[in-house]
């Protein structure tokens, strides 16, 4: 998976645990929680344009975030694209969990909250609404905590952005 920041420009997956142990060492001072937080969202085109973001936080102190793009053929109807955001951060966040559970990364996974965003809402107006108890159920299941609109800023607002 190629990730792009703008900080760090592009990287594989497999390299970010490193910015993430520098982000953690330069922060730790601080005594806040850090987060890493997994968010995809999607915009229709021609076909379907995906961003997955991981976004790790400093409480109070700011963050850092990496951001992969790809295109799929056109999803149209919501639950396939709500699924298929979903099953992209969970392979995102599985992913980088087996690389930070490496002996090299011992310390700083121990001070990491693990955390996915998912871009639905309990708007009643929303067409998402019905879809979130099974969705943060599934996410659940997979040993992450979840977050919906309005708290889930990774998928709604970091990759909602970039997948404009």
């Amino acid at each position: 998976m190629a990730f792009q920041s703008q900080t760090y420009g592009k990287l594989n997956l497999n390299r970010i645990p490193d910015k993430i142990m520098d982000y953690v060492k330069r922060m730790e001072h601080y005594g806040a929680p850090f987060q890493i937080t997994v968010g995809t969202d999607s915009q229709n085109f021609s076909d379907t344009k995906i961003v997955s973001v991981i976004a790790v936080t400093c409480e109070g102190h700011g963050g850092i975030f990496f951001y992969e793009v790809s295109r799929i053929r056109r999803i149209a109807d919501v639950r396939l694209k709500l699924t298929e955001e979903t099953t992209r951060s969970l392979e995102v966040m599985t992913t980088l969990v087996e690389t930070l559970e490496k002996e090299d990364y011992r310390d700083v996974r121990d001070k990491l909250s693990l955390v996915i965003h998912v871009d639905a809402s309990w708007n009643d107006r929303g067409k998402t609404k019905e879809l979130i108890p099974g969705l943060v159920g599934w996410i659940k299941a997979c040993g992450y905590d979840c977050k919906v609109k309005p708290e889930s800023y990774a998928a709604s607002s970091i990759a909602d952005r970039i997948s404009k």
